[in-house]
């Protein structure tokens, strides 16, 4: 059996010889940062316009993250790519052949793609963060400040978690077109809808996308979120049970199913 340290050699050459994978990754630190700036310098300029309320609860490091709903697109992409394009090119046979361990195979392959969107998700946050203050000027707020590295890192342990859980859902349908039909609409549509409507609001809270966002906010309830029965940590913590139910329960499909 190959030692799985091999197997995360092997997987990490998968990753960064496929120039999709590479591009997604990079495509999410862009789409985050640019579209985060452009919002920030849009709040800068509209806040004497804004209402009183508004005001009051004004985030500027949540604003910092505001290009974080296209940017997680680009994440979901990736994890959606990392396990679905063995199934979609037949290569799955070949690598369960190679590593007929299957716990090791998936754990491995998830080990490093998570790791890697870490960094990203990492690099992505401090970078949104530091350029979004200099352009909200003297309405920034300094990474010093109470609760503001925590939501700076927890931005980047978000972008981490939203792959991994769709590495998860990946691994359970088995197929990249099919992850990608469900996982883009509900992340971008229907958790959105929902959030914002009244009456589902509460059942839309408990969302892995909308329960993890909490760890990058500072200000309760900041730019019209509403208040939620748990904390930034809380929320995040439901983020990971979402993700280990996934990741479970893609590590059970493997494990009955033939390739």
């Amino acid at each position: 059996m190959m030692a799985f340290s091999a197997v995360l050699r092997s997987e990490w050459t998968k990753i960064r010889t496929v120039a999709s994978t590479t591009w997604t990754l990079a495509s999410a630190l862009v789409v985050t940062v640019g579209i985060s700036a452009a919002l920030c310098a849009l709040f800068n300029s509209t806040f004497d316009d804004m209402p009183k309320e508004q005001q009051v609860t004004f985030d500027p490091t949540l604003a910092s993250f505001a290009g974080m709903t296209l940017g997680q697109l680009a994440m979901i992409v990736f994890g959606v790519l990392v396990v679905g394009s063995e199934y979609n090119s037949g290569m799955i046979r070949t690598s369960l052949a190679a590593v007929p361990g299957r716990a090791s195979f998936l754990f491995g392959k998830l080990t490093v793609a998570t790791a890697l969107a870490l960094v990203v998700g990492l690099l992505t946050s401090f970078i949104s963060f530091f350029l979004g203050q200099a352009i909200l000027g003297d309405r920034s707020i300094g990474i010093g400040e109470d609760n503001v590295l925590r939501a700076v890192i927890g931005a980047g342990l978000y972008m981490a978690l939203i792959s991994l859980f769709s590495m998860g859902v990946t691994a359970i349908l088995r197929s990249q077109m099919l992850a990608l039909g469900i996982l883009m609409p509900f992340f971008f549509l229907v958790s959105t809808i929902l959030g914002a409507v009244e009456t589902t609001r509460k059942v839309a809270q408990y969302f892995p996308d909308q329960a993890g966002s909490k760890i990058m906010q500072v200000v309760p309830g900041a730019m019209d979120s509403g208040e939620t029965p748990y904390g930034p940590w809380g929320g995040l913590g439901i983020m990971v049970l979402w993700t280990l139910a996934a990741v479970l329960g893609g590590y059970l499909v493997l494990k009955k199913r033939d390739a």
